[in-house]
């Protein structure tokens, strides 16, 4: 399939220039709007995402975040979580707003903290996405590593004073996220990625907003497919789990990857990549819808050959927790579960405790 690639700067409230780009099939069957991860970019980072959904019929919309990527501000600097968060709903629902996406489906794709971007969208207007995928997503802080609330406060009290300051020790994640030694040369390549040290600011909004999601997961009602790698060390599976579990959507879906790290869809093996990319199309398949109007009433069809009917989580052994076998793709369908404990290791982010598998999917 032909797709095109454009880029453009838009504005945002606060006067600064916001780079976008977008990839776009001929007829595109629905929209995708990419919500890229901490200091990251949308650019070259997230191009696999956009080609790869673009090739397969969507039209992908991305945006760096002020300070991120080819955007103006203060490089890897977030004043204000919800600063982020407005940028991304005005623009996304700009492009909603054109006439030629009238009636189209809307998802939302957000990784690692975009993750937290895309659930914070949909907590800003409920009833506006059609659904998420969120690939390893920041919603809860691990307790092995929150700060204690006397080191919070004490942050607190200076981050007026140097918010930009890079105070915050961390370990590399690059180094951490991406498995394939090569495709994590690249990553460490790409100059428009921040690699240094999280400004003081930028980590206290991180975590008061992975604070407020972890004791607001309950509130998320979108239909979403969640996906983590079960050795990914940046973000605990664990959170993903919680997200699941706590969630009251009606239609939702987890997928845990065995082996494979953060970098689902950057930093593993081509084999790998190419599992999870078809488990994300199945998913978005099955839920992307168009309205078409006639005279005389409105009907809705499948953008794709196949028609799909939502349906409720099954109660499965193990709160439905799904694991992909190392050969398999997810078929359209679930299949009963087995069950059994993991291992230890340790996270920078997310709640570490057992894993619990089971065969098959979606």
């Amino acid at each position: 399939m032909d797709t095109s690639y454009e880029e453009e700067y838009v504005e945002n409230s606060r006067g600064v220039k916001l780079f976008t780009c977008r990839w776009l099939p001929p007829s595109p069957k629905a929209l995708v709007f990419i919500c890229h991860g901490y200091g990251m970019e949308c650019s070259g980072f997230m191009r696999e995402v956009g080609t790869r959904l673009a090739m397969a019929g969507y039209a992908v919309f991305g945006i760096d975040y002020e300070g991120h990527g080819r955007s103006m501000g203060a490089r890897c600097y977030i004043k204000k979580f919800e600063y982020v968060v407005n940028d991304c709903d005005h623009f996304f629902k700009s492009i909603c707003a054109q006439g030629e996406y009238s009636g189209k489906s809307r998802f939302l794709y957000g990784e690692s903290m975009g993750g937290a971007v895309a659930l914070l969208l949909h907590k800003k207007d409920p009833a506006f996405w059609t659904g998420a995928v969120l690939v390893a997503p920041m919603c809860k802080i691990s307790e092995k590593v929150k700060p204690p609330p006397v080191v919070v406060n004490l942050l607190t009290k200076v981050e007026e004073i140097i918010p930009k300051w890079k105070i915050v020790p961390t370990k590399d994640v690059i180094d951490s996220a991406f498995k394939d030694p090569i495709k994590r040369e690249q990553v460490r390549g790409n100059k428009l990625i921040y690699q240094d040290k999280p400004r003081l600011k930028t980590a206290l909004e991180m975590l008061r907003v992975s604070m407020k999601l972890e004791g607001t997961l309950h509130e998320v009602t979108l239909p979403f497919f969640v996906l983590h790698g079960e050795a990914d060390v940046v973000t605990d599976p664990e959170v993903s789990k919680a997200l699941y579990e706590q969630a009251s959507s009606q239609d939702k879906t987890i997928q845990l990857y065995p082996g494979m790290w953060h970098g689902l869809t950057s930093g593993e093996p081509d084999d790998n990549v190419e599992i999870v990319f078809a488990n994300i199309i199945a998913w978005l398949e099955g839920r992307s819808i168009r309205k078409t109007r006639d005279h005389r009433h409105d009907r809705v069809t499948a953008a794709t050959s196949t028609q799909y009917t939502p349906q409720s989580p099954t109660s499965y052994p193990g709160n439905g927790i799904e694991r992909l076998s190392a050969s398999a793709i997810i078929p359209p369908q679930r299949t009963p579960a087995r069950r059994k404990t993991g291992g230890g290791g340790s996270y920078l982010c997310g709640l570490k405790g057992r894993r619990l598998f089971q065969h098959s999917a979606m």
